[in-house]
């Protein structure tokens, strides 16, 4: 199986959660694809078989411009696609995964897993979430 794990982070808190949801998809055995929106491959991401997306809140509860400039350019490719988002916050109440969630279910991809959101720096028990949540995701 491989398994892309791509994110945005601007303060690392969302990047402590990819973090640990690759140690969890490694530890599986899958073949992994991780690193920033800004930087991965879209064809690379497209031809995994999960695809696993983070970014914080950012603004008005919208997703980091890397990860949007990333999300819009698969947005097309990911039906069928089994996709799972995850992120971080410091205000709302989680509508940009709530919004983003909608975006996948409009263009076709199947849910990996129920958006995880963390609020601000993960803590131990967060960590431990985002691992299980990777292991639940790519099952």
């Amino acid at each position: 199986m491989k398994v892309a794990v791509i994110y945005a982070s601007t303060t690392g808190n969302t990047e402590a959660m990819a973090n640990a949801i690759n140690e969890a998809v490694q530890a599986s055995g899958a073949e992994v694809i991780f690193g920033t929106a800004d930087s991965a491959d879209k064809a690379d991401v497209t031809g995994c078989d999960v695809i696993l997306l983070g970014s914080p809140a950012m603004g008005d509860e919208v997703l980091e411009d890397s990860m949007e400039e990333f999300y819009t350019g698969i947005e097309a490719s990911l039906s069928g696609k089994k996709v799972g988002i995850f992120g971080s916050y410091d205000w709302g109440d989680g509508q940009w995964l709530r919004d983003w969630t909608d975006r996948l279910n409009n263009a076709g991809a199947v849910s990996a897993a129920e958006a995880l959101m963390v609020h601000l720096t993960p803590e131990d028990a967060d960590v431990e979430k985002c691992k299980e949540w990777a292991a639940a995701a790519i099952k």
